[in-house]
């Protein structure tokens, strides 16, 4: 009996000092080594610190990469944000960096312990790119950083692989953080396999700058899915923007994408412009937020191979600058279908000619599976400007013998 109650004693004794050393979270995973300061992510960050795979951080008040710093997050950390109130934010400055590249099996989450949508404040990166704000210069919403420039092959880093989960931290009613948020930022930063998931404001919004994407996802995120404003003029492929219904929800959604130029002067410089290719937006058919892909605010865009459904206007156009553009071509609409008809609010761009060379097509039966999956035959196969798109001439951003968001995505 003596030699039993030794033996679970050592026995006990082992496992204490093992998980002084290695660490352990509720759900089993690692925090690292050391004290406190190792897996808190608070405060400023003024040299080179990196996030272990495998590994949970908490994440408290806001968390600043400062010039000339780079934040590295390895693939399969995990980032949580403390349930307290204080607001929690990740914040890339100008002339810092951000390297967090996971992979489809093993990918970074950032979110909340508290999962509800608007839990934290989501990711901010500040770049030198060029704006239209007012000076060529601009502060954030979030954290009051600057950001804007001249130099649009700024680079911020890189983001692969990652699940933003529950931001949207509302700070009052005009001010409120979305999951990716991106000011200013340069086409030398890379964004591939994103998604923000649940939020209570935009899933993706992009203030001016250059920056190119692929591989997007926005989902269930209450305000916009995707959101430009500020002069953006980037080059994006393959998005994704899903609302499930609001009875399963429990909240509405608005407008799958919202598209500005500036909404003080619509003719500032340069142009909002992004080429976007192989879209999927699907709305939650809601009665509030009504609109699927809304072009205002002087906005151009040039929008090819696009599947929208789910909302009871699916494209509409505002504003005397954007419509102006789309019949002077600086706007292409091509092989886009949406499942309602078309809405030009200033009636310089009518529904017979978005619909004049049977390209773009309205009121169209659109069949999905499991919510945003599949394509329709035919499209723009869009050129190699820099390399960048991926021949893809069909209608939608994923095919059913492609599904590149299993594994990593909610």
């Amino acid at each position: 009996m003596k030699k039993n109650y030794w033996n679970l004693c050592a026995m006990a004794l082992s496992a204490a000092l093992l998980i002084s050393s290695c660490g352990d979270d509720n759900n089993g995973e690692k925090v690292p080594e050391g004290g406190e300061d190792d897996f808190l992510l608070t405060g400023s960050l003024a040299e080179n610190k990196t996030l272990k795979g495998g590994t949970t951080y908490k994440l408290s008040g806001d968390y600043t990469v400062k010039a000339g710093a780079t934040l590295i997050i390895e693939a399969g950390a995990k980032i949580e944000a403390v349930d307290d109130d204080v607001v929690d934010y990740i914040l890339i400055e100008q002339g810092a960096k951000i390297d967090a590249q996971g992979t489809s099996d093993n990918p970074i989450i950032m979110t909340s312990e508290k999962k509800e949508p608007g839990a934290w404040g989501g990711i901010h990166i500040c770049g030198k790119a060029r704006i239209n704000a007012e000076g060529g210069a601009g502060t954030s919403e979030i954290g009051d950083a600057s950001y804007g420039g001249t130099d649009d092959a700024d680079n911020s880093g890189t983001l692969r692989y990652i699940r933003v989960e529950y931001a949207g931290y509302k700070f009052n009613a005009d001010k409120e953080a979305n999951g990716f948020t991106f000011y200013g930022v340069g086409n030398g930063t890379k964004l591939e396999y994103l998604q923000a998931y649940a939020g209570t404001d935009d899933g993706f919004e992009w203030f001016g700058g250059s920056v190119n994407a692929k591989y997007l996802v926005s989902t269930n995120n209450s305000d916009d899915s995707f959101d430009w404003t500020e002069g953006w003029t980037g080059k994006g492929q393959f998005f994704i923007a899903y609302q499930e219904e609001q009875t399963t929800l429990g909240y509405d959604c608005d407008a799958l994408i919202e598209a500005d130029n500036n909404g003080d002067n619509a003719t500032l410089t340069p142009v909002s412009c992004p080429v976007l290719a192989n879209l999927t937006l699907v709305g939650n058919n809601s009665e509030e937020g009504k609109r699927g892909i809304r072009l205002r605010a002087g906005t151009y865009a040039k929008i090819y191979n696009t599947l929208v459904k789910g909302k009871p206007n699916c494209l509409t156009t505002e504003t005397a600058e954007t419509e102006t553009s789309l019949v002077n071509g600086n706007s292409i609409l091509s092989n886009v279908w949406i499942a309602s008809a078309f809405s030009g609010k200033e009636g310089i761009y009518t529904a017979e000619m978005f619909a004049k060379d049977d390209v773009n097509k309205e009121n169209q039966e659109i069949t999905l599976t499991d919510g945003y999956i599949g394509t329709i035959e035919g499209g723009d196969d869009m050129p190699a400007v820099d390399g960048f798109f991926v021949a893809a001439p069909y209608k939608g951003a994923i095919s059913n013998d492609n599904n590149w968001t299993a594994g990593w995505t909610k």
